[in-house]
């Protein structure tokens, strides 16, 4: 762990200094992990390297994993329109929303809470636009809903039973949407108005799912071969250089991801080519909602995952450990 030395003391000193309850920080190259440690307690339990967080958003992109892999086997396409699976979505709309629009934030569907009190169907079937598909980008978790519903439309699997059956070839067995499972407690949820039960309940395929660093890691080694030309047990190279091509180029991007912040979309992937604090813009991930953290930098040859479990994080920069994770390759 020396050469990643900065990035855990990075991790150890925003633990120490209370802006994080706990961190759990790994490294990992195509071979595997090469760095993990943990550090913290919530509610007096320890952090541990193998400890289950909630993952948020992070989830995403194991869906669009999902679905890409879908698409290599030719039930769907990035032009496949929603309303294949749901027809009574185009109700007054007069545009089409695509799978590409679903997996790059560009949908223009109405986004609800987190909790939605009507459910996750109902929310993706709300009467009214934000913006006419592929006009713009805004941030969408309830796009995932459509992506789900697709997914089981052309394969007859959820999303989630098709990730717990291709995931765990690549070592990583402890994805769930169980809270049995005993995930760190994010500690401001309930302060910030996010009941966890009735979220859980939801299975959200945008932001459920509970795992593991070395889960993650073990896709992001995986991602880390297919991008060396190797069999990478995910998708094919060719899929996965279509997930990392911008789905948005220069439309308008609306709060929360302004133009400034300099990422586009892929297919579910954050691309932060134009980060403008980073040393190595060659990054594709994702982040979540409690602070978690799940990047690819292929030419670095590294992913990392950070596992954290507050939604506030004043005085946390998180292109600070990016860079110090780059820079101990």
């Amino acid at each position: 762990m020396t050469a990643y030395a900065a990035a855990f003391d990075w991790a150890r000193r925003h633990v120490e200094a209370e802006r994080l309850p706990t961190a759990v920080l790994g490294v990992a190259t195509s071979d595997g992990i090469v760095a993990l440690d943990a550090f913290g307690a919530t509610d007096g339990r320890p952090a541990r390297a193998d400890d289950p967080y909630w993952l948020f958003s992070i989830t995403k992109v194991l869906t669009g994993l999902t679905a890409a892999r879908a698409i290599e086997r030719g039930l769907l396409t990035t032009e496949t329109p929603l309303t294949v699976a749901v027809p009574e979505f185009s109700s007054g709309r007069d545009d089409v929303v695509r799978l590409r629009h679903l997996v790059s934030h560009t949908a223009g569907i109405r986004e609800p809470s987190l909790d939605p009190a009507e459910g996750l169907p109902a929310a993706l079937r709300a009467p009214g636009r934000d913006f006419v598909a592929g006009t713009a980008s805004r941030y969408s978790t309830v796009a995932f809903q459509g992506i789900a519903e697709l997914l089981r439309h052309t394969t007859g699997e959820d999303w989630d039973v098709a990730i717990a059956a291709w995931a765990p070839a690549l070592g990583a067995n402890g994805f769930t949407l169980d809270p049995a499972a005993d995930p760190h407690r994010v500690v401001d949820a309930e302060r910030l108005g996010l009941d966890m039960r009735g979220f859980a309940r939801h299975r959200s395929p945008g932001a459920g799912l509970i795992g593991t660093a070395a889960d993650l890691l073990a896709v992001g080694s995986a991602l880390l071969r297919i991008g060396e030309g190797e069999a990478g047990g995910v998708v094919q190279p060719g899929t996965l250089a279509m997930m990392r091509r911008p789905f948005t180029g220069d439309i308008p991007r609306l709060e929360p991801y302004p133009a400034e912040r300099g990422q586009d979309w892929g297919f579910t992937f954050n691309l932060r080519t134009r980060a403008p604090g980073l040393i190595d813009r060659d990054a594709y991930g994702h982040g979540g909602w409690a602070g978690t953290e799940f990047w690819i930098h292929p030419t670095a040859g590294l992913a990392y995952v950070l596992l954290t479990n507050a939604a506030e994080r004043p005085g946390v920069e998180l292109d600070e450990l990016d860079n110090a994770v780059v820079a101990g390759v």
